[in-house]
């Protein structure tokens, strides 16, 4: 039933929780687990000039350090993993990655950024994905 899972992650503790759902699911269903970060190109925008190059790279730094977090967890398990990072905006981009990569259910936390960063970043990005994704979105709280 489900041949690849996504777990989207941005390097927060409530990813492991996630994590562990995505694990026991891809185990029960010999899946592969692709884990994805976005760099949000709304920060990197927001700093742009001379801090814009260390600010891309700091971001892509936490996304690599996330995105072999799940690899580990996925590979501890006896599964395979695939990791990715993409720039953009991160609804945008975990909907997209999904349909392109055939993502067969999305595991993710809806409370990996603390409520400040929810209402700078207009509202939940694991709502937003919710709404717009075609395939079965689970929210692990």
């Amino acid at each position: 039933m489900y041949d690849e899972i996504l777990v989207p992650t941005d390097g927060s503790e409530a990813v492991d929780r996630a994590l562990d759902h995505a694990v026991r699911l891809a185990t029960d269903h010999d899946a592969t687990l692709h884990a994805l970060y976005v760099v949000d190109q709304r920060i990197a925008t927001a700093n742009s000039g001379d801090l814009h190059d260390d600010v891309v790279e700091d971001l892509e730094s936490q996304g690599e350090t996330a995105v072999d977090a799940v690899a580990d967890a996925a590979a501890a398990a006896g599964l395979d993993a695939e990791t990715h990072i993409a720039h953009g905006t991160p609804d945008t981009e975990i909907v997209e990655y999904a349909d392109e990569a055939g993502i067969d259910v999305i595991v993710m936390s809806p409370e990996g950024k603390s409520p400040r960063e929810r209402i700078r970043s207009l509202g939940s990005v694991s709502d937003r994905v919710a709404d717009d994704a075609s395939v079965p979105v689970f929210l692990i709280k």
